[in-house]
């Protein structure tokens, strides 16, 4: 682990998202429209996290240790207590503890975590998986820039378009190791 611990607000949700991956969100509850105004007033990130038990509408739900965090880049407003958002993926981190507030925010103290080790090279197979699926579902289907020949860029834009689990997902979101991740 690195780095010292840091509050911030958790947003568990159905889906992992991944380092430099892009996140759209229609944001209605109070609880996360408050913790967006702050979020875009204070310029800080909030962490997403896959749910393990719960779910993303009404009691604030168990999120797992391992996520991301998510700085919001668009933002509109279509209509009152509505917030419409694109948020980018950053670090992962590992939630230390937990709080919930009156409202049903969770607020958490997380450590960010290292990137994971990078090989020297990409996984060819891996390489060629995305860049199909790039050509057929085009450049707009991932995050940009693209980097096939960044192993690390390439095993998260993976891990976002294959059709697998969110659990699997999360398995792929924990793994220190580029190369485990490719291989996986």
């Amino acid at each position: 682990m690195s780095g010292t611990p840091l509050e911030l607000p958790l947003f568990p949700l159905g889906t992992v998202l991944f380092p430099g991956g892009l996140l759209p969100l229609k944001i209605f509850e109070q609880r996360y429209v408050d913790m967006t105004k702050a979020c875009l007033r204070d310029a800080t990130p909030f962490g997403v996290c896959l749910i393990r038990e719960g779910h993303e509408v009404g009691q604030p739900a168990a999120p797992h240790a391992v996520g991301c965090l998510a700085r919001i880049e668009q933002w509109d407003v279509p209509h009152p207590n509505l917030f419409a958002v694109l948020a980018r993926g950053g670090d992962r981190f590992r939630i230390l503890d937990t709080t919930v507030s009156a409202n049903g925010l969770i607020t958490g103290r997380i450590t960010t975590l290292p990137e994971p080790t990078q090989p020297a090279d990409v996984d060819h197979a891996c390489q060629e998986v995305l860049r199909l699926a790039i050509e057929r579902a085009g450049a707009d289907s991932v995050s940009g820039p693209l980097q096939l020949d960044n192993p690390l860029w390439v095993s998260y834009r993976l891990a976002e378009i294959l059709p697998i689990s969110p659990a699997e997902k999360q398995a792929l979101l924990e793994l220190d190791d580029t190369v485990a991740r490719q291989a996986r």
